[in-house]
């Protein structure tokens, strides 16, 4: 008799902790719905720029049919593109237009104009792939709290732009993250207040690029916020997957990949698609970002197998000698709230006490002797490794990783100006100091295949 009702007490509190469990699951589940979507307005913003086509995203607080108008003038936005039914998350791709060049534009409904109409709201096709034309990218690392630091700094590398205007080309061309874009959880209201309202003067009218970080991934937001080239939209070989990804802009070929939430093993689908689009591209500019550094001694420790769950590692070892049997220029990471810049390097893969004088290919310092390459691209002809993570923090750490030419526990963000055979790199700091100047420059024929053997 006991016994029974010992049985049926266990069966009772067996029923209560499933009952709680199941509530709980649900509660979590409703959470990430809950933090994935954002209820107010929000202003434009670019994304997925291309030679002949561009996607405008917007959000009003009723639901309608959205409408784009745009044309070559303020005054005169002729064309008009609208959604097949009504929302309040609107996204349109224009397409069929002529690449290089600057359109006006304004979003709302078929009766009001919401944004634009005015000479505040425009955007820049990119130059048809090879085209022998500049870029100038400004590059965040781990800026997801819009801070009065972080501000200052966006404000400081505009006052440097407006200082160094490029004749006849917009002040800035493209917008890139190296992740962990809406602190501290990833949420699409995160998102609406440290990016969408703080930076809603140049979301505008710069395409914005986002690298996928540990904090983004926290909830389901990032992927239903932005419009990532995973056909092939923009150049390169088609992914068919956002969190990885490739697109031209005249003379480089970026690549963009996931760190974080996808497979980095050396036959994931990742990789396997990155080995895919490196063997097609023609470009003599190749640089890639994600957000986990390979190669950092700041708040992170890539030598640490238990920091991030090894992923610092396994972007390493996995694909570092992809990029760089494909010739990388240029890799750009952030995780570390720090600022970290190596010598022009290859071939090295392992602990920071593996380093060989070998792997450095050229230890100048970059602006009085800058680093050389070949022109094109030639497999392990060295690249720079550059960790920009204190665009929001900037934290502690030894700071004494053997690669790097450069580190400083500095707040600060990097402008990239490529022209030619010329790449330059600053870190531009919150008040205005530019910490770091380097170059590296490709002269003569492509050189002969390397090897890290």
């Amino acid at each position: 008799m006991l016994a029974s009702k010992v049985k049926q007490g266990l069966r009772r509190v067996a029923k209560v902790l499933l009952v709680l469990l199941l509530a709980i699951v649900a509660w979590q589940a409703w959470q990430y719905v809950e933090d994935a979507t954002y209820r107010g307005a929000r202003a434009p913003y670019l994304q997925m720029q291309s030679a002949d086509g561009i996607t405008i995203r917007w959000q009003s607080e009723a639901s309608v049919v959205g409408v784009v108008r745009y044309g070559k003038s303020p005054q005169m936005l002729e064309t008009r593109i609208k959604e097949s039914g009504r929302n309040k998350v609107h996204e349109i791709r224009l397409i069929d237009l002529e690449p290089d060049t600057r359109y006006w534009y304004a979003v709302g409904s078929a009766d009001e104009i919401a944004y634009g109409g005015g000479e505040e709201h425009w955007f820049m096709t990119a130059p048809v792939s090879g085209a022998k034309r500049p870029v100038r990218i400004w590059v965040q690392g781990d800026a997801g709290r819009a801070l009065p630091t972080t501000l200052a700094g966006k404000e400081a590398m505009l006052e440097w732009v407006e200082e160094h205007p490029r004749p006849g080309l917009p002040a800035l061309d493209l917008w890139f993250t190296t992740g962990d874009n809406a602190y501290s959880y990833g949420r699409n209201s995160e998102f609406q207040k440290h990016l969408f309202e703080p930076y809603s003067d140049l979301l505008r009218t710069v395409p914005y690029w986002p690298a996928h970080g540990n904090h983004d991934s926290r909830r389901w937001a990032f992927y239903n916020i932005f419009t990532l080239p995973e056909k092939g939209e923009a150049g390169g070989v088609p992914s068919g997957d956002e969190h990885f990804f490739s697109f031209d802009y005249g003379q480089v070929h970026f690549v963009f990949l996931d760190s974080h939430a996808t497979d980095r093993s050396p036959d994931g689908e990742m990789l396997n698609w990155l080995k895919q689009d490196l063997a097609v591209t023609n470009q003599p500019w190749l640089i890639a970002v994600f957000h986990h550094a390979p190669y950092s001694k700041g708040s992170h420790d890539s030598d640490d197998p238990g920091d991030g769950d090894g992923r610092m590692i396994e972007m390493r070892e996995n694909v570092l000698p992809v990029l760089e049997s494909a010739g990388v220029d240029l890799v750009l990471s952030g995780h570390s709230h720090v600022y970290e810049r190596s010598w022009l390097a290859a071939c090295h893969y392992g602990p920071s006490a593996s380093l060989k004088p070998s792997m450095f290919v050229d230890k100048g310092m970059g602006i009085e002797t800058p680093y050389r390459k070949p022109s094109g691209l030639t497999p392990y002809s060295g690249a720079i490794y550059n960790v920009v993570g204190s665009s929001a923090y900037a934290d502690n750490g030894p700071l004494d990783h053997p690669l790097m030419a450069v580190s400083k526990s500095e707040l600060g963000s990097l402008l990239l100006d490529i022209e030619g055979d010329t790449l330059e790199g600053r870190f531009i700091t919150p008040k205005g100091e530019v910490l770091d100047h380097y170059r590296i420059v490709k002269q003569g024929e492509p050189g002969q295949s390397r090897s890290c053997e």
